[in-house]
């Protein structure tokens, strides 16, 4: 593997992360705070360390780069972005530099679980960075990457598929700098809607952008301790919920939309299921908390659908404490963040998609044990599918339960309770970021471990980049030389 083609990567990256580090500079002068000297000195920071990367790396040929390199390039860029993330959070003194990590990745892979105990004593400019990470790591790093570097896009296609992932996942459009480029807008376009309605429902205009942001890109941070709670508004719930649930569709579905209409959506089987699922999920939730807690229809409904898109969308918003709800309706929340959201989506989760081929997969065997001579036959939108897609989407399924119930066991060694370390891992990798106990609808993560906190950065990157990409690194070929080229 090429070391030196991915420090020049990376010192671009770095570059780029200057110029969105410069958005809360701004806002530190706008705001006349005192801290724009710290985003001074992390802007500085980034750009003497991109200087370094480019001057160790080199310029390649792009059309040379392995895949092994497009993995390095995907899994480091992350980590990079972590990194020069959290310096604001330490260099302002919020937060130790693990705890510091731990935010900056929850807000980049779009988790939104938070290890700062009270969020109203920060300065603007740095919650609206919490947003800002989210809104960047909802669109994808590579993305933007491949978007700001057309040089690049034409050997990129390893580095888009990690970011845009899911067997149901399309191209837009023929070269991927184009689609790169349809992706932004639709997100940008998405963003801008949200922010000019929540503006209309009253919020000001920092709340409306920073929420916007966040919920666009499934992420959940809040400028508030108590999240969506604070507006205590049924209109920004229902706002916020339908947007949640539409962030967590397939956006290369939403450009087909614009070229075919609106008629393409429910043709599409897993945004059907996808709506069909949270249709469902809420209206059991709503009889649960309505019949076992004694809540008025409307306030069931209200809370039940906000809580239901939050974490079906992996966003993680909270607008009631969810903990006091039944066991029934805690279990279903914790379903729908197992299983997520649209593939194509800034979504965590296994994804509807590859759900609904298991359950068609499961429906195929137990016809073929009534009759064994008969191939195991599975369609998706009136296609057949190879059976090496159904044993790689088993494959996928099995190796997600199987990091949930690895990392439980190093969070739990830590000191947490199993059951919240289970929740915690599972939301974490997820992207939901809320849990349920201590980490749940009035917690956060800040006491958990040092290591504790380290092993749910990983489980959020294993999440975000899923699994596969990040695991590929524990093989001893892939830091060999001599791996295929595009």
């Amino acid at each position: 593997m090429h070391f030196r083609i991915i420090s020049y990567l990376l010192g671009r990256l770095s570059f780029n992360m200057c110029g969105a580090l410069l958005f809360p500079l701004a806002m530190a002068f706008y705001y006349e705070e005192a801290c724009w000297q710290e985003w001074t000195m992390v802007i500085l920071a980034a750009a003497l360390l991109g200087k370094l990367l480019t001057h160790y790396g080199v310029k390649a040929e792009y059309k040379e780069i392995s895949i092994r390199e497009g993995i390095g390039m995907v899994f480091f860029s992350w980590l990079l972005a972590a990194y020069i993330a959290s310096l604001p959070f330490w260099f302002m003194g919020y937060l130790e530099p693990v705890s510091a990590f731990f935010e900056s990745m929850s807000g980049l892979t779009t988790t939104g679980a938070t290890a700062l105990t009270d969020l109203e004593v920060l300065p603007r400019s740095l919650l609206f960075w919490r947003s800002e990470t989210h809104w960047i790591g909802g669109i994808g790093i590579i993305v933007i990457f491949v978007a700001l570097l057309p040089q690049m896009a034409g050997s990129a296609s390893y580095l888009f598929n990690a970011e845009v992932s899911g067997f149901a996942s399309s191209k837009l459009l023929p070269r991927i700098h184009s689609t790169a480029i349809a992706l932004f807008y639709i997100y940008s376009l998405m963003t801008i809607i949200l922010t000019g309605i929540l503006v209309m429902l009253d919020m000001s205009v920092f709340d409306a952008v920073n929420h916007a942001c966040s919920a666009i890109a499934t992420g959940g941070f809040s400028p508030y301790n108590s999240s969506i709670a604070h507006f205590n508004s049924a209109y920004v719930e229902y706002v916020l919920g339908f947007f949640m649930i539409m962030a967590g569709g397939n956006f290369a579905l939403y450009y087909q939309m614009t070229q075919t209409g609106i008629k393409s959506l429910w043709k599409d089987v897993e945004f059907k299921a996808y709506i069909i699922f949270m249709t469902l999920l809420t209206i059991l939730v709503t009889l649960n908390i309505v019949f076992a807690s004694g809540y008025s229809f409307s306030e069931g409904l209200r809370y039940a659908f906000f809580q239901v898109a939050s974490f079906g969308s992996t966003t993680g918003y909270v607008s009631h404490d969810y903990d006091a709800w039944p066991a029934f309706s805690k279990l279903l929340l914790a379903v729908t963040y197992l299983v997520g959201a649209c593939a194509g989506s800034t979504a965590g989760g296994i994804k509807i998609c590859r759900f609904v081929v298991l359950i068609k997969s499961v429906s195929a065997e137990l016809r073929r044990m009534l009759h064994p001579k008969m191939l195991l036959t599975v369609y998706y939108s009136n296609t057949r599918l190879p059976v090496q897609t159904i044993i790689n989407i088993s494959r996928f399924f099995f190796v997600y339960i199987l990091v949930i119930a690895v990392l439980t066991v190093v969070v739990s060694a830590t000191g947490l309770p199993v059951e919240e370390a289970m929740f915690g891992v599972a939301s974490c990798i997820s992207s939901v970021g809320p849990a349920f106990g201590s980490i749940g609808a009035t917690g956060n993560f800040a006491d958990i471990a040092p290591f504790g906190k380290l092993a749910l950065c990983l489980a959020m990157l294993l999440g975000r980049l899923e699994l596969f990409t990040v695991l590929a690194l524990l093989r001893s070929e892939f830091w060999k030389s001599g791996c295929k080229r595009w």
